[in-house]
């Protein structure tokens, strides 16, 4: 297990999650939260779909993506933020149901950490993956400024 930076990291991840404005448009919440290890749930609604009912991709992307990039922060020091340089996903099985999105740090590093999220529906199946790569952004406020 990685050893967070900043021992207050879980509040410093709930404050962050707070502020995050498409998180509350779609109605995810943060359940969990460990050292580089997140979880965010996201209920069922309609209006999140395609034009099958499926869970939109890009929903999916947006929940995987928050998932690994707080994953990461968990374990980064208390002055710094990060961005998103790249991800990939596989989208494995359409969403139909509630969802959890679990991130979880592969390798951490000074700058880049690589981090991924598995999407499972609330039934168990799994729904899509990720492979993400971050940037910690040193002396840099996780606000806007």
């Amino acid at each position: 297990m990685n050893a967070p930076a900043d021992p207050l990291f879980a509040r410093r991840v709930r404050d962050s999650f707070s502020r995050q404005r498409a998180m509350a448009l779609i109605g995810a919440t943060l359940a969990t939260v460990e050292p580089g290890l997140v979880e965010i749930k996201l209920p069922y609604r309609d209006d999140l779909t395609q034009q099958k009912g499926f869970v939109h991709g890009g929903i999916l992307g947006m929940i995987a993506d928050t998932a690994c990039g707080y994953a990461a922060f968990s374990l980064m020091p208390a002055d710094c933020s990060l961005v998103t340089v790249e991800y990939k996903m596989n989208i494995l099985s359409p969403g139909r149901t509630s969802l959890v999105a679990r991130g979880e740090v592969v390798k951490p590093g000074r700058t880049l950490t690589i981090a991924r999220a598995e999407v499972y529906a609330q039934d168990g199946k799994h729904i899509a993956t990720m492979l993400q790569t971050l940037m910690m952004l040193a002396n840099t406020p996780d606000a806007v400024e």
